[in-house]
């Protein structure tokens, strides 16, 4: 329970009809969740208006209602409150409800298309390793400390994300590392929150069904860093052309990591390999587990955290050594025939590009690369017929499936991608709807020492089809398709 005024605390507040004394049992923006005593907050979303059920709400027990634009009746007994923006009022009034928990422990965000689980999943494993307890909020999963909490967006909405940093602040959490996407930040979903330091990783096309343009995508990351204040630190990739846009406006303290630029953190490619990555980082020469360019980036920014939080550079580079990425991030396994398989989260043509030129400088050139990619369903469009040209560009061999099609028919989908397809690369794909079979005909084409890349769902445990979610695990279904395989 908490007091009205209490949690309106710097709320910009254009009208108030009612008491503010009123005592709020919950608060909701949900409308399907208010119960008696709830403070309901009346949200324009993409899908419906919250103002279109107040009354509802009402009539449920919503005791108070935060909106954009004031009923021309009002109920007695009803405190209304007339805000510009309601979406950054509720992040406002979850923070004040669960008392401001991001102050109380140190918050970093990370954002940018590609790399984010993988940079905030070591930064968690690293700071666990230092001995710290710590707090993950990530696309994969949520932890607090050993607690795994099942995540159901890359960032919560700001009361499930108050709700968590709260938890994670009880259990003595020091540090807590989360993405935050380019919807939350438009969406004001990190509002009132205090970041302590916040990282970019890249920008590249993606969510275009979402912001429209490119410029409005790259406004979007922007501005969490021009919402970073001065105490805290701003940490971006130079080697991205609008790395230092991201930088432009912040007051934070303006920190830089790259392997091709002229950087504060810096890093060296000395071999790159399956077994991992071999890095001159800062002046010293360190074997990491984790594979890939892209990698040898995401490592350097967690390495830049973690100096920038005070830590000590040769306990850091000493735990970074020995650490796994991110569930489904080049997440390999070799067939008893030799047959190397892959499972990649990569669903955007850059992050498909990363991995693909990652295996092209690995392998020998005497080995197929076969790639089963498809493309999620209700999500832009735009970038289906790039994602099968990047395919076919790096391998030898190109399966389009489905991704999740979610409402979207499959086949339309994979018709899209197939106009990316040049006529000259028409010979090496093939179009199987069913993602297992698609899997299966992968694992039977390829010969000894081939390589297979499925690419798009990483670490995701399920498919969904005309709305409905069933079971479904890449590395498990290709694990299954190497021992049968073994035993043929």
């Amino acid at each position: 329970m908490a007091k009205l005024k209490d949690i309106l605390y710097t709320v910009a507040l254009e009208q108030v009809a009612g008491s503010t004394e009123l005592e709020i049992a919950a608060i909701q923006f949900d409308s399907r969740k208010v119960k008696k005593g709830a403070l309901f907050i009346a949200i324009q979303g993409t899908l419906s208006d919250g103002h279109a059920y107040v009354d509802d709400c009402i009539q449920k027990g919503a005791v108070a209602i935060i909106c954009e634009a004031m009923p021309s009746v009002f109920k007695e007994g009803v405190t209304y409150i007339k805000v510009s923006n309601s979406a950054i009022a509720l992040g406002v009034i979850a923070a004040n409800f669960y008392h401001h928990p991001s102050k109380k422990l140190k918050l970093v965000g990370v954002t940018g298309t590609n790399g984010k689980t993988t940079v905030a999943t070591l930064l968690y494993k690293l700071f666990r390793e230092l001995g710290f307890k710590v707090g993950l909020i990530s696309t994969v999963e949520n932890q607090i400390n050993d607690q795994i909490i099942p995540s159901t967006h890359t960032t919560p909405d700001p009361l499930a994300l108050n709700h968590l940093l709260s938890e994670m602040v009880n259990q003595g959490c020091d540090y807590c590392f989360m993405e935050v996407s380019s919807h939350a930040i438009a969406q004001h979903r990190i509002a009132a929150l205090s970041f302590t330091g916040g990282i970019f990783t890249n920008i590249t096309h993606d969510h275009l069904d979402f912001h429209k343009t490119f410029d409005n995508y790259i406004k979007a990351k922007k501005a969490f860093f021009d919402g970073l204040d001065k105490s805290a630190f701003a940490l971006t990739n130079a080697d991205d052309k609008n790395g230092l846009v991201m930088l432009q406006n912040t007051q934070a303290h303006k920190k830089t990591y790259g392997i091709k630029s002229l950087t504060d953190f810096k890093a060296r490619i000395i071999e790159n390999q399956f077994s991992g990555l071999h890095l001159d980082m800062d002046g010293e020469e360190v074997y990491f587990k984790l594979v890939g360019t892209f990698n040898a980036a995401n490592l350097l920014a967690v390495y830049g955290t973690a100096l920038l939080l005070d830590q000590d550079k040769t306990k850091v580079l000493t735990i970074l050594s020995r650490l796994n990425g991110a569930e489904g991030r080049f997440d390999y396994l070799i067939a008893p025939n030799q047959v190397v398989g892959i499972v990649d989260y990569a669903h955007t043509p850059d992050a498909l590009e990363n991995v693909l030129t990652t295996i092209d400088h690995i392998r020998s050139k005497n080995e197929q690369v076969i790639i089963i990619i498809g493309c999620g369903g209700d999500r832009d469009k735009t970038k289906r017929p790039l994602m099968a040209q990047t395919a076919c560009d790096w391998s030898d061999k190109v399966i389009l499936t489905s991704d999740n099609p979610r409402s979207e028919d499959p086949e339309q989908i994979i018709r899209e991608m197939q106009t990316g397809v040049s006529p000259v690369n028409q010979r090496k794909v093939l179009s199987i709807t069913d993602r297992r079979e698609a899997i299966k005909t992968a694992c039977h084409l390829a010969k000894p020492g081939d390589i297979i890349l499925l690419a798009g769902k990483g670490h995701e445990k399920y498919q969904e089809i005309k709305g409905v979610r069933t079971d479904f695990d890449d590395k498990k279904i290709l694990n299954e398709c190497f021992a049968q395989l073994n035993k043929s």
